[in-house]
C-alpha cells in the first residue's frame, strides 16, 4: 500500500522549482559560495616559482599529488591559497568519529544532545587547525627543498603556513554556511566541485593523447563505456538496501487499545560510504609521495618500496584491497552502524524482529546480517577502486583517474538531488495546507452569509 507522502513524492514536478522561492534562494546562495571557492583556487601562495611548480606537478600526477590536486580543484597544482583543500577537516572529523566510538567520555558527550554535538564539532575544528598546520609546514618545507620557491627562508615558511591554514579554515566556514543556509552538504559539495572542475582538462588531455597516437581509439571508447558502466553500478549499489522487518506489540493508552504496527529497518549494502576508499588511498599512496619529494634515488629502502608498492603494482593492489575491506568493517561496526546501540534502541521502543528475542539475540542477528552484507559491500568498493587503477597502469592514461572520485561524485549528486526533492515536497505540503485554510475560511464566510432556514 503506497502512502500519500510517497505518492506525492513520485508526482513531484521539477517545474515547481520556479514557484519554490526559498529553495531557489538556497540554490543561488550555494552556487555563489561555490564560485567564491573556485576563484580562491586561482589565487597563488606568495613566493612560489610557477614554472618550476608546473614541471614538478607533471611528474607527481601518478602519486598522491594527482589525487589531492583533483580533490582540491587544481589548487594544489597551482599552489593556491586553498591548496590543502578541505581534506584536513575531513581527516579530523573521521578521527573524532573514531575516537567517539572508542573513548567513553566522548561517547557520553555524544549522548548529551545538541550541546554534546556542538562540543564535538569544536574538537573537530581544533583538530582541523592542528592537521592543517602540520600539513602546511610539511608542504612549505618540501617546496623550499625542491627549489620551487623564489625567496626561500623562514619568512616564506611562516607566510605559506598562515596562508594555507587560513584557506582551509575559510573553506570549512564556507562548507558550514552551505549546509546551514544552502542546499546539500557543504563539505561534500566543495569536494564535488573540485573534482568536476578538473574533468574537462583531463578529458582534453585524454583526447589529445588519442589524436597524437599515444592511446588507440579503441582504448578511448572502452574507457568511456567503462566510466558510464561504473557510474550506473555505483548508483545501483548505493541505492541497495536490506530491509529488516520490525514489529511493535499492542499498547494500551487509557481505555483505548492500539494495534501493533510494523516497519522496516533499512541497512545499506555499503554503510561506510566512501570513507574506506579515502583511508586506503591516502595510506597506500604515502610511500609514492615520500619517494617523489625525496627524489626516489637517495634511499635504497625507499627505492625498493617504490618498486613493489608503487601504483598499479601487484602488492599495491593486494594491500589496497585488504585495507578497503578492513576499513569497511571497522568503520561500519564502530561508527556508522552499531548493532548493540540499534538493538538497545529497538528494545527501548518495544520493537522486535519477528522470531528474535529483544536484546542480546537481536544484536547477534544484526551482526550476522551486517557481516553478510559487508562481504558484498567491501567487494563492491574494492572493485570500483581497483578497476581504474589497473586501467590507468595498463593503458598509460595521462591523468589521475580513481574510483574514489567516482564514488564521491555519484554519492554527492544523489544526496543533493534527494534534498532538492525533499524541499519541493515540503513546498507542495505548504501549498496544500494554504489551500485547505483558504477553503475553510470561505466555508465559514458562506455559512455566515446565509439567512435563517425556513421551517
Amino acid at each position: 500500500m503506497v502512502s500519500a507522502a510517497e505518492q506525492m513524492a513520485a508526482n513531484t514536478s521539477w517545474a515547481a522549482l520556479g514557484k519554490a522561492t526559498d529553495l531557489r534562494k538556497r540554490i543561488l546562495f550555494t552556487l555563489g559560495l561555490l564560485i567564491v571557492y573556485r576563484l580562491g583556487t586561482f589565487i597563488p601562495v606568495p613566493g612560489i616559482d610557477g614554472a618550476a611548480l608546473r614541471e614538478f606537478m607533471e611528474g607527481a600526477q601518478a602519486t598522491i599529488g594527482g589525487m589531492l590536486s583533483m580533490f582540491t580543484g587544481g589548487a594544489l597544482g597551482r599552489m593556491g591559497i586553498f591548496a590543502l583543500g578541505i581534506m584536513p577537516y575531513i581527516s579530523a572529523s573521521i578521527i573524532v568519529q573514531l575516537l567517539t566510538a572508542m573513548v567513553p567520555s566522548l561517547q557520553q558527550l555524544k549522548k548529551e544532545g545538541e550541546q554534546g554535538r556542538k562540543k564535538i564539532n569544536q574538537y573537530t575544528r581544533y583538530g582541523t587547525v592542528g592537521l592543517a598546520t602540520l600539513q602546511s609546514y610539511g608542504l612549505a618545507v618540501s617546496l623550499q627543498s625542491g627549489d620551487l620557491v623564489t625567496d626561500p627562508g623562514l619568512f616564506f615558511i611562516a607566510s605559506c603556513m598562515i596562508t594555507l591554514v587560513g584557506g582551509t579554515m575559510f573553506l570549512m566556514w564556507l562548507g558550514e554556511q552551505i549546509t546551514a543556509r544552502g542546499i546539500g552538504n557543504g563539505i561534500s559539495l566543495i569536494i564535488f566541485v573540485g573534482i568536476i572542475a578538473e574533468v574537462p582538462a583531463a578529458l582534453a588531455q585524454f583526447f589529445a593523447s588519442g589524436r597524437s597516437g599515444a592511446i588507440s581509439p579503441a582504448v578511448i571508447v572502452g574507457v568511456m563505456v567503462m566510466v558510464v558502466a561504473v557510474i550506473a553500478f555505483v548508483v545501483f549499489m548505493e541505492r541497495s538496501l536490506r530491509k529488516i522487518h520490525i514489529q511493535y506489540p499492542r499498547r494500551q493508552v487509557g481505555m483505548k487499545v492500539y494495534d501493533g504496527g510494523s516497519s522496516h529497518l533499512p541497512v545499506k549494502v555499503n554503510p561506510a560510504g566512501v570513507i574506506p576508499a579515502i583511508f586506503a588511498s591516502s595510506l597506500l599512496l604515502l610511500p609514492a609521495t615520500i619517494g617523489t619529494f625525496s627524489g626516489n634515488s637517495t634511499n635504497p629502502v625507499m627505492s625498493t618500496i617504490m618498486a613493489y608498492f608503487g601504483p598499479g603494482q601487484p602488492l599495491y593492489l593486494l594491500f589496497f584491497t585488504a585495507m578497503i575491506v578492513f576499513f569497511t568493517y571497522f568503520y561500519t561496526f564502530n561508527v556508522s552502524f552499531k548493532p548493540d546501540e540499534v538493538a538497545e534502541n529497538l528494545k527501548n521502543q518495544n520493537g522486535f524482529v519477528p522470531g528474535i528475542r529483544p536484546g542480546k539475540r537481536t544484536e547477534e542477528f544484526l551482526e550476522y546480517v551486517l557481516n553478510r552484507l559487508l562481504v558484498l559491500g567491501s567487494a563492491y568498493l574494492a572493485a570500483v577502486c581497483l578497476l581504474p587503477e589497473v586501467l590507468r597502469n595498463q593503458f598509460a592514461i595521462p591523468f589521475y583517474f580513481g574510483g574514489t572520485s567516482v564514488l564521491i561524485v555519484v554519492s554527492v549528486t544523489m544526496d543533493t538531488i534527494q534534498q532538492v526533492q525533499s524541499h519541493l515536497l515540503a513546498h507542495q505540503y505548504e501549498g496544500l495546507i494554504e489551500k485547505s485554510q483558504l477553503s475553510g475560511k470561505r466555508r465559514k464566510r458562506s455559512s455566515r452569509g446565509r439567512g435563517p432556514a425556513r421551517r
